[in-house]
């Protein structure tokens, strides 16, 4: 069976996260040690003991949500007893995620990720003023009809940010705007059209500046080529290249995640199998739901790591 690993993105983190695979696995524990020497501060001690409203604010939750997909990749490959990306086709991850995936191919180093990350998370939730952006989620409507549900809400920006996974995608933009959305979307026959509690529009234009600040700070990384091939989220389509990289990184932070196509594009490929690496299973449920029959593994802990490495050894 062909494999793809996949890393997720903002809204996995929690309290706790990563504490027992460090505990258990050495090589987890050395990507959390990675992680605390580059930002130069305890990221471990937030992800693992909370308060949760610090680990929730962008510029810690970016960092910490990666080196947990990392600790759980180590800790999977212990337990496997085998590199990843000799017996991988594909990486992907959702927003910040694509970074993870990064890392894990070996395009980025750990330090360098956890300082781009904690880069992008001030730059984004600096990019927009509290209370002039929202998201929303839209469940039971094909991405065809939100889209033209957003495009009859007026002044202001709202646009797709999110397209996850068949019948579910997010909005973002302005604040009065996306609620025009989500007026529009329940409307056109929504089945659920919601409000986020988030703390910044992500993926959409208002993102602008963010986008601006981290071209300076990409410009400064030295990134190799993915291996195995990373699926960008603006493409849904693999880095072709080392020098690719850092444009597509800079769009993702404008523009629309391609989620459901990038899986849709790794099943054509024939992927079969999916593991999911970090906290939550948000992406294994976004996955079954796009690619019908997909086998979903999880790795977000020593016992899940265990059964996931089995799976793939058998």
């Amino acid at each position: 069976m062909k494999w793809a690993f996949v890393f997720p993105g903002q809204g996995s983190q929690r309290p706790g996260m990563g504490l027992r695979l460090a505990e258990t696995y050495p090589a987890s524990r050395a990507v959390f040690e990675e992680v605390d020497d580059a930002l130069a501060r305890p990221l471990s001690k937030l992800a693992w003991e909370g308060p949760s409203d610090a680990l929730a604010l962008t510029e810690n939750a970016q960092p910490a949500i990666m080196a947990t997909s990392l600790a759980a990749l180590r800790a999977l490959e212990s337990e496997w007893g085998h590199p990843f990306a000799s017996h991988t086709t594909f990486v992907a991850g959702h927003s910040l995620g694509e970074y993870s995936a990064l890392a894990a191919a070996g395009a980025i180093g750990i330090g360098d990720c956890a300082r781009l990350l904690q880069a992008r998370g001030k730059a984004m939730q600096a990019a927009s003023p509290p209370g002039e952006g929202a998201m929303a989620a839209v469940m039971g409507l094909d991405i065809e009809e939100t889209r033209a549900a957003t495009h009859a809400t007026g002044d202001g920006v709202c646009e797709i940010a999110n397209d996850n996974a068949p019948g579910q995608s997010t909005l973002s933009g302005h604040a009065d705007a996306v609620a025009r959305g989500v007026d529009a979307c329940r409307k056109a026959g929504a089945r659920r059209a919601v409000m986020l509690d988030v703390s910044a529009p992500f993926h959409c234009p208002l993102m602008e500046p963010a986008a601006r600040a981290m071209e300076a700070r990409l410009a400064e990384v030295r990134f190799a080529a993915p291996i195995p091939p990373v699926i960008a989220n603006v493409t849904a389509r693999p880095v072709s290249g080392a020098g690719e990289i850092p444009g597509l990184l800079v769009s993702q932070i404008t523009e629309l995640v391609r989620w459901r196509e990038s899986v849709q594009w790794m099943a054509g490929e024939g992927i079969r199998g999916f593991v999911e690496c970090g906290a939550g299973k948000v992406l294994s449920g976004l996955i079954r739901r796009t690619a019908g029959g997909a086998t979903t593994l999880s790795a977000e802990d020593p016992e899940s790591a265990a059964k996931a490495a089995a799976a793939l050894a058998g």
